[in-house]
């Protein structure tokens, strides 16, 4: 599970050599109104057909996945059907979830248009969408076919997405190479040689334990906040990134392993920092934290009433399965 092949390359070529191996009965497109306008004419010509939802994370919901596999009906798409999905998390996390549920699985690959996507989403067979506006509440790990990278899609992007993307980059970095760390840091051109360098942390880590028992728990680092700051975005209708999010709960997380793990002071000083300097900040008081807390508990990798975290002892070693209670989180607020 989870050997799904990324290849990095020009788009023209790779998705059509793929094509050319594999005879579907039909092959869908699944775009949002943003990837089929900047993204979709930079495909190479093969007959398909256009799948399109609205964009953003409000909309990915089961709602929405009903209209995708309204439309599959409606084209009379078998089981030798392929989806593509062309687009961010969104339309790459939901596309997988629709693409694995219809007929009890059709192939799907992606091609993902934002960096976040290229270096995170995409990789690793989760599939996913919201419910009641909490994260990925509803989701299999279901591997893609395949995964086409292609950094010319970047071009399409405003910087703030591609902030986004860096987010996950960082936490790559944190968990597993002080080098990565440093280069993403003092990049001020994301290159090939550096989304390839990313790609390869999270592909390694999911290949040594895909189904996230151990090892890719580490992955979570920043994610038990970062989702509970998109749900609470959602909830009250605030504009909040993933990636930003990742980051706002990166620089919490930061703060608890300096707390409890052993992390040294002065490193998780001079990383926030450098994170707040891409970021901004995102301030605690206590009734958000409350708010937060109440959200992190609804996290699929909590156990009993305590909420857990993955943490740092140092740059790029991790510390999984650190349950901590309402009042180990306090130190926040200080």
């Amino acid at each position: 599970m989870n050997n799904t092949a990324i290849t990095f390359g020009p788009i023209s070529l790779t998705l059509k050599a793929f094509l050319k191996q594999h005879l579907y009965s039909f092959v869908f497109i699944l775009v949002d109104e943003n990837t089929r306008k900047l993204c979709l004419p930079l495909l190479p010509k093969f007959e398909h057909q256009i799948i399109e939802i609205q964009a953003g994370e409000k909309y990915k919901t089961l709602e929405t996945c009903q209209s995708i596999w309204m439309q599959l009906l409606a084209q009379k798409a078998d089981r030798k059907a392929l989806i593509i999905n062309l687009g961010g998390g969104v339309i790459c996390d939901m596309g997988g979830f629709a693409a694995s549920c219809y007929k009890r699985g059709l192939d799907f690959i992606h091609v993902p248009t934002t960096l976040l996507a290229m270096v995170d989403a995409t990789i690793g067979g989760k599939t996913g969408i919201d419910l009641a506006n909490e994260k990925n509440m509803i989701g299999l790990f279901s591997p893609a076919k395949a995964v086409f990278v292609d950094p010319k899609f970047l071009n399409t992007l405003a910087k703030r997405q591609l902030n986004s993307g860096k987010a996950e980059m960082i936490k790559h970095g944190l968990i597993a190479s002080d080098m990565h760390l440093e280069n993403v840091f003092e990049s001020k051109v994301i290159s090939d040689a550096l989304i390839q360098e990313s790609i390869g942390i999270k592909q390694y880590i999911v290949q040594q334990d895909p189904l996230e028992q151990s090892m890719r728990k580490s992955l979570n680092f920043g994610h038990t906040f970062g989702h509970a700051i998109e749900s609470l975005a959602l909830r009250n209708g605030e504009d909040i990134l993933h990636g930003e999010a990742v980051a706002f709960g990166m620089i919490y997380a930061l703060k608890l392993s300096a707390k409890y793990t052993g992390l040294n002071v002065t490193s998780a000083k001079e990383n926030i920092k450098k994170i707040e300097a891409i970021f901004g900040s995102y301030p605690l008081n206590k009734e958000k934290l409350s708010q937060l807390i109440q959200l992190a508990k609804n996290d699929k990798k909590n156990e009993g009433d305590q909420i857990n975290f993955t943490l740092i002892s140092r740059i790029g070693k991790f510390e999984i399965n650190q349950a901590l209670n309402e009042a180990d989180l306090q130190v926040l607020l200080k």
